[in-house]
């Protein structure tokens, strides 16, 4: 499918978009699900082969039935009333529009958002998602190589780990059980004060988790946040846009602030041109009418 075309009325879209999943995701409690398939279809980016990422392609059935990705259909199928009300709006950007709502909504950061992502039909294979499983034993050097493998930093590794302040494991699709937090539905710094805290009974530790804290620069980060939930916010919302965007060049018209100021420079420049073209008149006006007095 080509990208989609940028302009107003695509514009307009989103925004309707926007407002439709923030009642959606209000109304049923599933922001920590709609974030999980955010992150999902994006985290698939490999960065050498420009392969996989925020493409939309986890909507097919060969993709959603990755081990990974148990329990996504949910997401995909309450989303699917969404894209049919904005068809023009690709799956891709619908997908990542969720997570920055669902973010928003639950107390998080806002998150800037450019829209124009293109739909594939190509799957990644299989395994390119971080494993927590895997990760008992490797640890640390697990999560470098598969965020490594998208382009992204340890910075990024740390402050997207913060977005398990949503939402549980749930056995059936993960083999674990449990919440990171106290609270699954705010979206705050708890996940990396409950990692400082130690092991308790109720709060769920993965593999995972605890990589972050055996790792002295991923520990850094961890205390960093833990102590100054701005920073969090902060870091969070700029390697949450950088997931969203990989592999995605976002047009022009949509960088920075977004098309508002674009168009805004666009009115302004034809205001001062109009500006421009009246004064250039009156002075020609004004010199023809010299030309009768000498």
């Amino acid at each position: 499918m080509a990208h989609p075309v940028v302009n107003a009325e695509y514009l307009e879209e989103i925004e309707k978009a926007r407002r439709d999943l923030r009642a959606l995701i209000s109304s049923k409690g599933c922001a920590p699900i709609m974030l999980r398939l955010a992150w999902h279809d994006a985290g698939t980016y490999d960065a050498k082969t420009k392969t996989g990422g925020p493409n939309g392609s986890i909507r097919l059935k060969e993709e959603y039935s990755h081990a990974a990705n148990a329990g996504l259909k949910i997401a995909i199928d309450l989303l699917e009333p969404v894209k049919a009300k904005h068809p023009k709006v690709t799956y891709a950007d619908i997908y990542q529009l969720a997570g920055v709502v669902a973010v928003e909504i639950t107390g998080g950061p806002t998150i800037q958002f450019n829209p124009g992502r293109k739909d594939s039909s190509v799957c990644p294979e299989e395994g390119r998602l971080p494993d927590a499983n895997g990760a008992s034993e490797t640890g640390a050097s697990h999560l470098r190589e598969v965020f490594y493998r998208m382009g992204l930093s340890d910075k990024d590794i740390v402050a997207l780990s913060g977005g398990h302040t949503l939402g549980m494991a749930h056995q059936e699709r993960s083999g674990f059980k449990g919440s990171w937090t106290k609270d699954p539905l705010k979206f705050d710094n708890s996940y990396f004060v409950e990692l400082l805290e130690g092991e308790k009974k109720e709060l769920l530790k993965l593999p995972t988790d605890k990589a972050l804290l055996e790792d002295e620069v991923f520990r850094s980060y961890v205390q960093l946040y833990a102590e100054d939930e701005d920073a969090f916010f902060k870091h969070y919302a700029e390697s949450h846009k950088k997931l969203s965007e990989l592999g995605f060049t976002p047009p022009k018209t949509c960088s920075s602030e977004g098309n508002t100021n674009s168009i805004l420079l666009h009115g302004a420049i034809a205001v001062a041109l109009g500006a421009l073209v009246l004064v250039l008149n009156h002075i020609y006006e004004i010199d023809e009418k010299m030309k009768h007095y000498f």
